[in-house]
């Protein structure tokens, strides 16, 4: 006869049985995004450093400014490339590649932050490039830095422009805005601002790479470059050996410059996230913002062009970046300086802030094309 068995070894035995089940079901049926959360929440930042310096540029080409707080959104920082400059009979965009001049547009917002406020210089016989503080006559264009529906049909004409061999739609201004502009630049040109239709990232961007679709104002392939002063200083530093003086960061029209602690190792990120805690009495919640960082920044001689001047060098900085900055496969003719990023979520970004990289890849390969 078979002897009974005693309750307590059925009860383990039925635990070991069904409790693998129960978990795998509960598991299961957690909500997706939970878990992604709780993972993120886990990573911890392989480097970590202070945001010195956010620079935004309103009109492609043009000279940008330097903002304390701004907002970063999908498309990048507030106002940045919201604008460009195209030839009037073609449409076709311009910038400092055909006109080293473009840099000595400057903008600026109005106290209230209303109005994006442009000045241009008025040409004189008087002017020279190498010494333009002997003429400082400008002429200052003033426009809604958000233009409103209303405006832009009371103002503008939506128009089809082009931007690297590709289409999209801009406001074009009227000529009472456009006309300072031609005279400077001693050509017809139109002001154009951002239309309604989407601009989706391509290359490295590409709705299949990125996982989503992402659009952007008019920078040349990605929303938001960052960049780091401790790679700008090794950089100086060889320039130096060269007898070239040092150059600024604003040569290569960053968005996000971090301090930096060892030059380069921007290269291999791939996560970052902007964290930061609201000021003293505020009642708004800490700052927590990811960008995915999808390529190096490959380099043309844009960067050898004096901004304060135009003045264009013949070799520097850029033949001293192709002596060692040719990092990537995907683009082996040109230099890198910079990581091209496009934000995952959007919110107020300032300086003081901390840039931490969650995640890094040694898979960086650029790919041609917006």
């Amino acid at each position: 006869m078979f002897e009974a068995a005693p309750w307590g070894s059925i009860i383990v035995l039925g635990l070991a049985l069904f409790l693998p089940i129960l978990l795998v079901s509960r598991f299961q049926n957690w909500p997706k995004t939970s878990i992604a959360s709780r993972l993120s929440r886990r990573r911890r930042p392989t480097q970590s450093s202070e945001i010195i310096s956010l620079r935004t540029y309103p009109i492609k080409s043009c000279r940008g400014f330097e903002v304390q707080k701004t907002t970063l959104k999908e498309h990048g920082l507030d106002l940045d490339r919201r604008w460009m400059l195209v030839d009037a009979s073609t449409n076709e965009f311009l910038t400092i590649r055909q006109i080293p001049d473009m840099t000595r547009i400057r903008t600026g917002l109005s106290d209230d932050g209303s109005e994006l406020v442009i000045t241009i210089p008025i040409p004189s016989v008087h002017t020279s490039r190498d010494h333009p503080e002997e003429d400082p006559a400008v002429h200052t264009v003033r426009i809604p830095s958000h233009p409103s529906p209303d405006w832009l049909a009371a103002n503008t004409t939506i128009a089809s422009v082009s931007i690297w061999g590709k289409d999209t739609d801009g406001y074009i201004y009227n000529e009472v805005v456009n006309s300072p502009f031609s005279a400077f630049l001693g050509r017809t040109v139109a002001l154009v601002y951002k239309g309604p239709s989407p601009r989706v990232l391509g290359g490295n961007g590409a709705p299949h790479l990125l996982g989503r679709v992402q659009t952007t104002g008019f920078p040349d392939v990605f929303p938001v470059l960052i960049a780091s002063e401790a790679s700008l200083s090794e950089l100086n530093t060889r320039l130096a050996r060269a007898g070239v003086d040092p150059i600024t960061v604003e040569r290569f029209r960053p968005n996000i410059i971090i301090r930096g602690e060892t030059p380069w190792s921007e290269d291999t990120w791939k996560v970052v996230r902007v964290r930061g805690s609201p000021q003293e009495g505020s009642v708004t919640s800490p700052v927590s913002l990811d960008l995915d960082i999808v390529a190096r920044c490959a380099r043309c001689q844009v960067p050898n062009v004096d901004p304060d001047t135009a003045a264009k060098h013949k070799k520097q900085p850029w033949d001293t970046l192709v002596s060692y900055r040719r990092v990537d496969q995907g683009i082996k003719y040109k230099p890198c300086f910079g990581m091209l990023s496009a934000p995952r979520s959007e919110g107020d970004i300032e300086v003081g802030m901390r840039l931490e990289v969650l995640e890094e890849t040694n898979q960086h390969r650029y790919i041609t094309g917006f």
